[in-house]
């Protein structure tokens, strides 16, 4: 059975051009990158090369670039870096529709002595930048707004949110984890002053990630040991990822346009065909701020884990939410954070597509997934008692 992968905001393959240019890294130049000798020597060069690439796509100064394990630890130094650097400052400001790295730091936070202040959104997903204004204080040390919604694909107006924090005197973190490699960056005309990336969400492989940290941000290293990172991050590198993680943002910047443009259709066709076929479908997320290549439907009186095992039964791999809390009877705090309703909050699915993904894939997708809706509306009690009148489109999101 051939598999249709549309999950790819959970993890990405690792691009085959990665693949070749980290083996080397395994076998033949396995030096310590800080040793004195020139075995290893040679190994930071290409570091070296790696923390531009890195740099390159986000418009960044390589000396901006910390490696790191993930986009986890990545936020989570930046939060615990400007708190540790600024102790006389005990509030942070986020918002309710954060990735767990960010939600569930600010929850132990909250628990921890800090004063935190979650802002709500919209229908849309979309933040109240009045409220973030009266939110931001004087002893605010950092204000983590995400850039874009792992479930929904909503880009949030972070430049006018950077606008508004330095207007306030305080420091701006941006997880970016799903926006690196899917929309241009230019962090050096940008208000944002921390940036978080992921290496898996661009076609690198798992466990490696950078943080972006602004020249001249007063900034504690959160993993101390030695040297490496110029002190902002103890530990031998993880040699062959961070050049797959270089390699991979130099493929990501090449294949921008295809991201805004192919990719994008491919979602657009897939999202428009459901909305005609399947019974009482909605969009959940801003109808054109968002990711080019996510789309999180919800369909009333059916349960999402039970569309995804019928979807694995045809070969194609989805996601209900966030892969970080997957396993969780609990609906998604994105989409109840959103006010999508009771009837659909449940029922909810995230496809999300990459470069490698075909005009096949989605024509798959479009075949199966209406008549899996309609199956199990008609098992479910809800349903039977809900007449299901003929498809009609219904998206909460209006631009």
């Amino acid at each position: 059975m051939k598999v249709v992968y549309t999950d790819n905001n959970a993890t990405t393959m690792v691009a085959p051009e990665v693949v070749e240019a980290m083996l080397p890294y395994f076998t033949e130049y396995y030096g310590n990158p800080s040793s004195m000798h020139s075995f290893g020597g040679q190994v930071a060069r290409k570091i070296d090369n790696a923390r531009q690439q890195v740099a390159d796509i986000l418009g960044a100064d390589p000396s901006e670039i910390v490696f790191t394990s993930c986009g986890t630890e990545s936020d989570n130094a930046a939060i615990w870096g400007i708190l540790r650097a600024n102790p006389h400052k005990r509030h942070i400001v986020t918002s309710r529709v954060e990735h767990p790295a960010v939600y569930n730091l600010g929850k132990y936070l909250a628990q921890s002595g800090y004063h935190v202040t979650e802002l709500g959104v919209d229908s849309n997903g979309m933040l109240n930048l009045s409220e973030l204004a009266d939110a931001v204080r004087e002893d605010t040390a950092i204000v983590s707004i995400m850039y874009a919604n792992n479930e929904t694909g909503v880009i949030f107006p972070i430049e006018e949110i950077g606008a508004i924090v330095k207007q306030k005197g305080s420091i701006l973190h941006t997880d970016a984890v799903q926006a690196v490699g899917k929309i241009p960056l230019n962090l050096s005309k940008s208000t944002i002053d921390l940036l978080t990336l992921s290496g898996h969400k661009l076609h690198a492989p798992k466990g490696v990630g950078a943080l972006f940290v602004r020249k001249g941000i007063t900034f504690s290293p959160f993993v101390i040991g030695g040297h490496q990172e110029k002190n902002r991050r103890g530990g031998t590198e993880n040699v062959p990822s961070i050049i797959g993680l270089g390699k991979a943002c130099e493929l990501a910047k090449k294949f921008m346009n295809e991201e805004t443009t192919r990719v994008k259709q491919m979602r657009d066709k897939l999202e428009n065909e459901i909305l005609k076929k399947a019974p009482d479908p909605r969009v959940n997320g801003h109808k054109t701020q968002r990711l080019p290549n996510t789309t999180n439907m919800s369909f009333e009186y059916v349960e999402g884990e039970a569309i995804l095992l019928l979807l694995n039964e045809k070969g194609i791999c989805a996601s209900s939410g966030s892969a970080c809390t997957s396993g969780s009877l609990e609906p998604s705090h994105v989409l109840r954070a959103m006010g999508v309703p009771f009837t659909a909050v449940h029922g909810s699915v995230r496809l999300s597509l990459s470069r490698y993904n075909t005009m096949e894939d989605v024509d798959c997708i479009i075949e199966h997934l209406p008549p899996i809706i309609r199956r199990l509306r008609e098992i479910s009690p809800y349903g039977r008692e809900t007449k299901v009148q003929e498809p009609t489109a219904r998206i909460s999101a209006r631009a």
